[in-house]
């Protein structure tokens, strides 16, 4: 049958940004634009409630000092109608810390979670400490914000905040910001526990997993701390005891024990996203793992591939093959997500750099990727199914 998906956009001075409903036919080889909206302008990131048939997206903003003040980040809920593509707000809440960057939803006890990254830019301030004048630099906060959600799936507001602290190695080995990506915090994720106990960020700041409670407050149980210059981006449950992750800076993928008690967790096997032949710069953005459990998809930007990877009954990683996406521009603008539908058939990936939609045929025996067809669409920047 014919699927429905949702693809947020950036947009800027020449595109509109927003967000598309999309049709896709049951052979994958025709993909219909059903409708879209304007606002969010930034929508960098969705999530859709199938219990509530409500879509949640992210406004990527950040005011930065110049020119006409422009909303602050926020989330958004939207009512779907699912025949016709059409969303209506429900309402925004603010996301306080600029560049919200990702959700994450627990439907069954009505929470909402934002991962905002905050920009790499800092503020230089003249101090005088110890007698003597100087300069410190100030940079964006990095939060976890926890909402709370009405009934009818519309966002309450705050029930709980986090800036995060530290910083990395400075200057490191990513080209982003000149090498200065991990001068501070920076949530890239916040990921539920399958059991609703635990809420997971992967801080790629300080090269960190962070492991909260979930209670009427977020509280600190346990982290696990990768290498300096890993940069843990994403990751994803396979189940309550496992799950994988990938490493932006360092260009790996992990896979990982989860302790259901503690919180803590144990590294089990870690391996390059990339071919052995590839010696060029590389940040994977997306890690998704396929319905059947068997295969895990990460995306290169750099490699410029969507990789699929085995995954043997001790939680060992192979790669074992990939397809080639449009050359990225650079890691920021590069092809940033992907999303396979419920039975896994089809992946779908945001081909940024070429503004491009693209359908995947998936053997669910091989991990292998075939093209199908493609749909034009200005710089899609992520996907995601509604599907009930």
């Amino acid at each position: 049958m014919p699927r429905t998906l949702f693809v947020g956009t950036y947009g800027d001075e020449h595109q509109p940004g927003g967000i598309y409903s999309l049709r896709l036919s049951s052979d994958g080889k025709k993909i219909e634009q059903l409708n879209h909206l304007a606002n969010p302008k930034l929508a960098g990131y969705l999530m859709y409630d199938p219990k509530t048939t409500i879509l949640y997206s992210v406004d990527e903003r950040k005011n930065d000092g110049r020119g006409p003040v422009e909303p602050a980040a926020s989330v958004m809920a939207f009512s779907v109608n699912l025949e016709s593509g059409h969303l209506s707000l429900l309402n925004e809440q603010i996301a306080p810390g600029p560049r919200p960057t990702f959700l994450s939803l627990d439907s069954h006890n009505g929470l909402l979670f934002s991962a905002n990254h905050g920009d790499f830019e800092h503020v230089e301030k003249v101090v005088f400490k110890d007698g003597k004048w100087g300069s410190e630099y100030v940079y964006d906060d990095s939060t976890v914000i926890m909402y709370g959600l009405n009934k009818d799936g519309s966002i309450s507001g705050i029930n709980d905040l986090v800036i995060l602290q530290g910083h990395g190695k400075d200057p490191n080995h990513s080209k982003q910001a000149g090498g200065h990506a991990q001068a501070s915090p920076h949530a890239h994720s916040a990921v539920i526990s399958p059991n609703g106990k635990y809420l997971l960020v992967c801080d790629k700041g300080t090269d960190t997993v962070l492991v909260y409670s979930v209670t009427e407050k977020l509280n600190l149980v346990n982290s696990y701390k990768f290498p300096d210059e890993s940069a843990p981006r994403h990751l994803v449950f396979a189940d309550n005891k496992h799950l994988y992750l990938n490493l932006e800076i360092s260009s790996e993928l992990a896979s990982m024990e989860f302790d259901t008690k503690t919180g803590e967790l144990t590294l089990l096997d870690k391996i390059s996203t990339l071919d052995n032949s590839y010696r060029g710069h590389n940040e994977p953005a997306e890690i998704r793992l396929h319905p059947n459990g068997r295969f895990i998809y990460v995306n290169n930007r750099g490699e410029d591939t969507i990789a699929w990877y085995s995954i043997d009954e001790k939680a060992k990683l192979t790669r074992i093959g990939a397809v080639k996406l449009a050359k990225s521009i650079h890691p920021g603008l590069a092809s940033r997500s992907f999303a396979f539908d419920s039975t896994g058939q089809y992946l779908v990936s945001a081909d940024r750099p070429d503004n491009k939609v693209k359908v995947y045929n998936v053997n669910a025996d091989t991990g292998v990727l075939d093209f199908v067809s493609d749909f034009t669409l200005p710089q899609p920047a992520f996907i995601v199914f509604a599907e009930n």
